[in-house]
């Protein structure tokens, strides 16, 4: 049996008082009047002074139950406008909602009266409902968060305080429920608790208003490298800091992402002359509102051991050059004859040596090539040159490649000169990569389509075969160092797997732009175009590799 509640039966102790007051008053006024008109005036006179004081103290008395029922009025409206509130019976069914819970829920007051208290719960608390239910039924109130769930099905956190109804009889009769929506601040305490973390983070983290281009946070490292407090970021925006400390290319980043639509955009740039890796979000928000989330990630110490890789590299590939040099040299002198005729087996292990030899050397060269490009030091030699002249001096120049092979090569728009600004030996370089790769793959017996098309702008070069073509799920590696195909096969075929790679630095370092075109089972067709001119800055780069060199 619950324990008896005196302050669930005050209102109605209040109530009968009151009543009883009003009949004496009424019963009263009755006799006064009566006695008035045939009471003995003694007897009158001693009775009606008998009776004023009494008739004084309950008029006080009821002044007081009036004012008390005000008060309580008062608190009830209070609340009812604070809270959001309901009643459930004892069978759990919604038997009183307040405006305040139905503008949280966005329920009518018909969707609700009378259903289970669960339809407004979210699903995945069901096992929280049962323990309140628990609590309730053993006469004790329950305080705590609760996860409500939305008409339109989104979760409303409520801090809620809900007690146990008796009837007369002290049995339970249901709930009331008081609950105060806390969505918003457990929103604000979640994005503190995100901030507590990013500050701790070793990358600089910017966040921007995206309209106004303010700064709402930085993190401890960005503060830090910036030599900022809270108070000085808050007052700057992009454009301040740019007139500072010079971030033309972030401040471009983030108004090209509002401008075009993009979400996202990454890139690498200096920060007070430190090189970074830069990350720039846009996060939307409400009417076309939104933020920036700016991440740098300190590369320097990246760069460094790059750099030290790069140079143990070129050690090595150097030393190894050399005398490879001179062994392969050495075993084509004995291939020659230049030492004597030298038995058949002997001469066969040779030849394999040879190859060997020779590849290894390409591997070098390669290497070293990708080692000039990785530091900026691959040097060019622009000079004013006939590209139809270049195409038929590297197609005469593999015709060992084309009888190896069985495979012939087709020359088209090579007739009239094509006069334009380039690096000659660097052209013959790509144009050999592209010639040996199409060789290798294509079908012997088959012909490769070497083809120069001319425009007023500038001219694309095309090597065209008829071989097994590159599977779509291997098309996004073809210019990545030592990509390995599933159709190549180094070992009888020969090359680097640095070829393309290193094809695509030199054309994009001229200028220009590389890529393919390929059909399973039909061929492939490696493009690049080059503008006729190089711009000047290209020129520039030119004479500065050359004194680095």
């Amino acid at each position: 049996m619950p324990p008896y509640n005196y302050m669930s039966k005050a209102p109605l102790v209040a109530l009968s008082g009151c009543g009883l007051a009003l009949a004496w008053y009424a019963g009263t006024s009755a006799v006064l009047t009566g006695a008035a008109a045939s009471v003995v005036p003694a007897v009158g006179a001693v009775s009606i002074a008998s009776l004023v004081p009494t008739y004084l103290m309950h008029q006080r008395c009821n002044r007081v139950i009036e004012t008390k029922l005000l008060s309580m009025s008062q608190r009830l409206d209070a609340l009812n406008q604070h809270a959001c509130i309901n009643i459930v019976n004892a069978d759990n069914e919604l038997t009183e909602v307040n405006d305040s819970l139905l503008e949280l829920t966005g329920y009518s007051r018909e969707e609700l009266i009378g259903q289970q208290v669960r339809v407004l719960y979210d699903a995945s608390v069901k096992s929280l409902t049962d323990k309140v239910r628990s609590c309730l039924r053993r006469g004790e109130t329950w305080q705590g968060e609760t996860r409500l769930q939305h008409k339109d099905g989104h979760s409303v956190f409520t801090q809620a305080t809900i007690m146990p109804l008796f009837d007369e009889a002290g049995e339970w009769a249901g709930s009331i429920s008081a609950r105060t929506d806390v969505t918003e601040t457990n929103a604000l305490m979640s994005e503190r608790h995100t901030a507590e973390t990013l500050n701790e983070l070793r990358d600089d983290i910017w966040i921007v208003d995206s309209e106004t281009e303010k700064f709402s946070y930085m993190n401890r490292s960005a503060k830090g490298r910036l030599c900022l407090s809270d108070a000085d970021y808050k007052a700057k925006d992009l454009s301040d800091l740019n007139r500072e400390t010079e971030i033309e290319k972030i401040l471009s980043a983030c108004r090209a992402l509002r401008d075009n639509g993009e979400s996202s955009t990454e890139f690498k740039a200096t920060l007070l002359g430190v090189p970074m890796d830069v990350s720039v979000k846009f996060l939307p928000g409400a009417a076309g509102t939104g933020r920036y989330l700016i991440l740098f990630n300190d590369i320097s110490e990246h760069l460094e051991q790059e750099k030290r890789k790069s140079a143990f590299i070129s050690t090595v590939s150097h030393e190894l050059r050399s005398p490879l040099t001179s062994i392969k040299g050495a075993m084509g002198l004995l291939l020659s004859g230049s030492a004597g005729a030298l038995p058949d087996k002997a001469s066969a292990l040779l030849e394999i040596a040879h190859r060997n030899a020779d590849r290894l050397i390409l591997i070098i060269n390669d290497i070293l090539d990708l080692d000039k490009i990785s530091n900026g030091q691959m040097d060019f030699d622009i000079q004013t040159v006939d590209l139809a002249a270049l195409v038929k001096e590297t197609d005469t120049a593999n015709a060992m490649l084309q009888q190896r092979f069985g495979v012939q090569t087709v020359l088209e728009g090579v007739d009239a000169p094509v006069m334009m600004q380039t690096d000659p030996n660097r052209i013959i370089q790509v144009l050999t990569n592209l010639l040996s790769n199409a060789y290798k793959f294509s079908t012997p017996g088959s012909s490769i389509t070497l083809r120069v098309l001319d425009d007023e702008e500038g001219v694309r070069i095309e090597v065209g075969d008829k071989g097994q073509g590159i599977p779509a799920d291997e098309q996004h590696k073809i210019f990545d160092r030592f990509a390995d195909m599933t159709n190549s096969d180094r070992a009888s075929k020969g090359g680097t797997g640095l070829g393309l790679n290193i094809c695509r630095a030199i054309v994009e370092s001229l200028g220009g732009t590389i890529g393919f075109e390929t059909n399973v089972g039909i061929g492939t067709t490696f493009y690049f175009n080059l503008p006729k001119t190089l711009p000047e800055t290209a020129h520039a780069d030119d004479e500065s590799a050359k004194q680095s060199a």
